[in-house]
């Protein structure tokens, strides 16, 4: 940040331990000094525009999507207004990875079990909204109450220290954040287009490998099947039930935690959740799954979370789980039945022989599933589709993760900007809009 922004000429200190020293002309003054915390009831139903609060954003929420996770009525939800500041602080001993700070910018209702602040017409509401939020991601609200509560309330945090500088500097601080955070986003966005194109360029590549085979000039045959077309003349067909048995062998709670992921196939739960405990309902109906066993998550096998399994452990009771037969061996070789099944055009199956339960929400049909017909080519061609898809999505992976990595970059370059910002560790008093738009090298400088 020094390299391009300026200090102010003179600090002092703060006298608040994650802020350190000051602009010498700022204060400090306790949260409830500057703002209330009204809370305002839906109680006569008129407000329809439900919103949540997500990823710190606060952005309409689908309700037709949400059926059977929403209350009966929304008349115990309190009314939010443009400019509103909105807090989730619940589960603050468990969850420390979400972000709990929200501005609104349209009127709608929300959970009355967020915290909803309105601040006095001296203080600028999008300077206090990232002036929280700095405190959010540098883990402040972690702190409060002892570590021992769960949530907290308005009381409990009331006397937060504000650091306040004047409302036209305050002004000109979200000005600048708005300009040069969207700058950065905007960056994020197109990091993340490129994943997309890569991620669709790796199911590609899988697809084409496992439905065609390798060799480009090989005779073809009709397979017989509508959806697969084609297929080289020396492959076979041979339906999921004679390759697989369904079973389900519980009572095996000392396992470790397994989930099947639309990306990452069957891995510990714990990899890709911080929170590594094991969920405190009751284990025993969890299923024992072994190498090579097929898991899949039946809700979501529409979206590719299916795969042969390369560790073992247990899963929930809610997904399918199949041991290969015997005339598996002989016929077929894991690592391309992974890559078969997972690739674009059996997920494609996976959908059409779902029941729709509700709104985007798909439940696989058991029998529907063990009909799809498994492409087999010789053993020999397997273990080559397979090394060469190893290969290739290798290759794929790398590039998904260096441009994962630039995302991360930017992430902690937006979050650096705006403490720096707010705390008064940068001058931006004397910043423009700039002119030009040549700012997407100065951003990645």
């Amino acid at each position: 940040m020094s390299g391009r922004y300026k200090a102010y000429g003179e600090y002092k200190e703060s006298g608040v331990e994650w802020v350190g020293s000051m602009p010498s002309h700022w204060t400090i003054e306790p949260l409830f000094s500057n703002c209330d915390a009204p809370i305002e009831k839906n109680s006569d139903g008129r407000e329809k525009n439900v919103l949540s609060l997500s990823y710190g954003n606060i952005i309409p929420r689908d309700v037709d999507d949400n059926f059977g996770l929403l209350p009966e009525s929304f008349n115990t939800y309190q009314l939010v207004y443009p400019q509103n500041i909105i807090l989730r602080l619940t589960d603050l001993q468990n969850d420390k990875r979400s972000l709990r700070v929200g501005f609104s910018k349209q009127q709608g209702i929300i959970t009355s079990a967020y915290l909803k602040l309105v601040f006095t017409k001296k203080m600028s509401s999008p300077f206090m909204y990232r002036l929280l939020h700095s405190y959010d991601t540098t883990k402040v609200f972690y702190g409060m109450g002892g570590g021992l509560r769960q949530s907290m309330k308005f009381e409990d945090f009331r006397r937060l220290p504000l650091l306040i500088p004047s409302f036209a500097e305050q002004t000109q601080i979200a000005a600048f954040l708005d300009h040069e955070t969207a700058k950065i986003d905007t960056l994020i966005g197109k990091q993340q287009q490129l994943i997309e194109l890569l991620k669709e360029k790796r199911q590609a590549v899988i697809s084409h490998a496992v439905t065609k085979g390798l060799d480009p000039d090989v005779p073809m045959k009709d397979s017989g099947v509508d959806w697969l077309g084609s297929i080289p003349r020396n492959w076979g067909c041979v339906s999921i039930s004679r390759m697989f048995t369904r079973i389900k062998r519980t009572g095996h709670i000392d396992r470790e935690l397994l989930s099947v992921y639309r990306d990452y196939g069957v891995i510990p739960k714990s990899s890709r959740d911080d929170n590594n405990n094991k969920p405190s309902e009751d284990l025993s109906p969890y299923q024992l799954v072994e190498i090579n066993n097929l898991v899949v998550n039946k809700m979501k096998a529409w979206q590719g979370s299916i795969a042969i399994s390369g560790c073992e452990g247990i899963v929930s009771p809610a997904y399918f789980v199949y041991s290969p037969k015997i005339i598996f061996n002989d016929l077929a070789l894991p690592k391309y039945i992974h890559y078969l099944l997972r690739n674009s055009i059996y997920i494609t199956q996976y959908l059409s022989r779902s029941k729709g339960i509700r709104v985007n929400q798909w439940d696989l049909d058991p029998d529907e599933f063990k009909s799809i017909d498994v492409l087999l080519p010789t053993k020999e061609e397997q273990t080559q589709i397979a090394a060469f898809l190893d290969h290739e999505t290798a290759k794929i992976d790398k590039l998904i993760d260096l441009q994962l990595q630039q995302i991360e970059l930017l992430k902690e370059r937006r979050t650096a900007l705006i403490s720096a910002a707010v705390t008064g560790k940068i001058d931006v008093r004397d910043w423009q809009v700039p002119v030009t738009q040549t700012e997407s090298d100065e951003v990645m400088a």
